[in-house]
């Protein structure tokens, strides 16, 4: 199809002067007309583009016109391509064989230009398309006709005719009849006898209104009284795709007729074709998208997959580096804690060595004597010892990196915390245990060495050095197990409840705080299925509530 805003036809004429003559005749009135002389040119030339419309002698050197169309309805994309057969016979036999090769019309060479030109612009009307084409009937079906005509002789003529030829044909005798038949369901073509009236083609003009309005596709044969020229232009102006004289050879008659159905049931078979192949795109076009949304959303899935991956990971360091930075505040006050007993057992050390050497040196009354201090040194020497070590296993405890859940001894665990921050709290701070639920929970250490330990030092820093008071208290249900830390210090402020576990924020000055204590805290809470909440204490300051779903072990 020409792009070019004029119809392009295809003419293949083998006489110049004959090619010329139309081309004079019909190209001033809107066509773009290009030509060919032989069937096997025209071939050539439709492989490389299609016109809106083929105009073919039926006299050909070579191959007949006839000939030339009939391979054309073999071929898909020629199939509905508008044929019109020129030919300067006037036997109706080449007629016939012309509309029976798949020809869309006939007209003899001597026609005038304006009945030729209506003639084109029929067939061109034709090829638009209704919006019921697209249908899903089958390749092969009896014509639907509808024969409108006021002569029950001629209907019943007609009846017999078309029946013979395996159409199936509904019957109306005026226009509201036709109207009525055309409601109640798709037709092919309509067979509209004209009046003998000063409007003989009313009902032909009625027709192609509605079917222009409705979007139906039906062709329309007007069969007219005569076929003189200027019926067939009166008939072909009012919308008529064909105009038969009802006194036509019956034979010819019934060739029209099947010329037109044939044409339109073509048309209809390429639009179901077209229709089923838009469907096939659009299922391949969506089973792609599918195929491109799954690929997608799998690569979405490793992405959010390697990216928890690196968060659970940089969660466990930060974990960790925050640990070893309470450790790193801790550390002077752990020296001083190991320092004490280690000079009280060095010092105890000199005078067991000094008694033991006056013991083995000295007269026998005195070694007893000498022997029993050295003793009485040695005991306090092994508690200065348990001190250490009790330290050094707490510290090991509270420095271990252990996601995975175990059954923890509660009260031990709060108790190595409490060591430890001992020199951070002071000794005018009182710090108040109050254990009520029972010792063992599920969970995993970070839950008191990590958590606990951030809620307790926080209070550490808040509470007044003397007369300060730091509350823990733990409660159990079936369900749940609560720690609880409360101080007596100034409490936090409402409105920045919400933002206490935003990490790296803190309300302490610069440099004293990371901000990331109650961040870390709040995700190893919700790690473990539970919450963290911020209230105000009994005493005004702050309180921190945890809650843990208890696990069976």
């Amino acid at each position: 199809m020409s792009d070019n805003p004029l119809p392009s036809l295809l003419l293949v004429e083998d006489s110049d002067t004959q090619a010329l003559q139309f081309r004079q005749s019909i190209a001033p009135r809107g066509f773009v007309i290009q030509r060919t002389r032989t069937a096997e040119e025209a071939l050539d030339q439709l492989n490389e583009s299609l016109p809106d419309l083929l105009v073919v002698d039926y006299r050909l050197p070579g191959m007949n016109g006839d000939e030339l169309v009939r391979i054309l309805r073999q071929t898909g994309r020629t199939r509905t391509l508008p044929v019109l057969m020129l030919t300067g016979d006037a036997a109706s036999e080449v007629e016939r064989q012309g509309l029976d090769s798949g020809a869309n019309a006939y007209v003899p060479k001597g026609i005038g230009a304006e009945l030729l030109v209506s003639r084109m612009r029929a067939l061109l009307r034709q090829r638009r398309t209704g919006p019921d084409q697209g249908g899903g009937e089958p390749g092969f079906r009896a014509a639907q006709l509808l024969l409108v005509e006021e002569s029950a002789t001629y209907r019943t003529l007609l009846r017999g005719l078309l029946g013979a030829e395996g159409h199936e044909l509904r019957l109306a005798t005026n226009e509201a009849e036709a109207f009525a038949a055309l409601d109640q369901g798709a037709v092919d073509c309509v067979l509209a006898g004209t009046g003998s009236g000063a409007d003989r083609m009313g009902l032909v003009r009625l027709l192609d209104a509605r079917r222009t309005t409705s979007g139906d596709a039906y062709e329309i044969v007007a069969l007219a009284a005569d076929a003189d020229a200027e019926t067939v232009l009166g008939g072909l102006a009012a919308g008529a795709d064909d105009v038969i004289a009802r006194t036509s050879n019956r034979e010819m008659l019934l060739v029209r007729i099947r010329a037109t159905v044939r044409r339109k049931l073509a048309r209809d078979d390429e639009a179901r074709l077209a229709a089923h192949e838009r469907g096939r795109e659009v299922e391949l076009a969506h089973a792609r998208a599918q195929a491109e949304a799954a690929e997608a959303l799998a690569a979405a899935n490793r992405g959010l997959e390697e990216a928890n991956a690196q968060l659970q990971r940089t969660q466990a360091q930060l974990v960790q580096s925050a640990k070893m930075a309470s450790l790193g505040e801790l550390v002077a006050g752990i020296a001083h804690e190991i320092n004490n007993p280690l000079a009280f057992i060095l010092a105890h050390q000199a005078t067991v060595e000094r008694a033991v050497r006056a013991a083995r040196e000295g007269p026998g009354e005195e070694q007893e004597a000498r022997l029993a201090k050295a003793a009485d040194r040695l005991a306090s020497i092994r508690t200065g010892l348990v001190r250490i070590q009790d330290l050094v296993v707490k510290l090991r405890r509270f420095s271990r990196l252990d996601d995975e859940a175990v059954q923890l001894d509660v009260p031990e665990a709060i108790d190595a915390v409490l060591t430890l921050l001992g020199p951070k709290i002071g000794t005018g701070v009182t710090v108040e245990r109050r254990f009520d639920a029972p010792p063992t929970l599920i969970c995993s250490p970070a839950l008191i060495n990590q958590v606990v330990m951030n809620l307790v030092a926080n209070a550490a820093d808040v509470v007044p050095p003397t007369g300060g008071r730091i509350v823990i208290t733990t409660a159990a249900t079936a369900e749940s197990y609560a720690i609880r830390v409360a101080d007596n210090g100034p409490g936090i402020p409402a409105e920045l409840r919400e933002r206490v576990f935003e990490p790296f924020f803190t309300t302490k000055d610069v440099g004293a705080g990371t901000g990331l204590g109650l961040a870390i805290a709040y995700g190893i809470v919700r790690a473990h299925g539970g919450a963290i909440e911020v209230g105000e204490g009994p005493e005004g300051g702050a309180l921190f509530s945890i809650s843990i779903p208890v696990r069976k072990a």
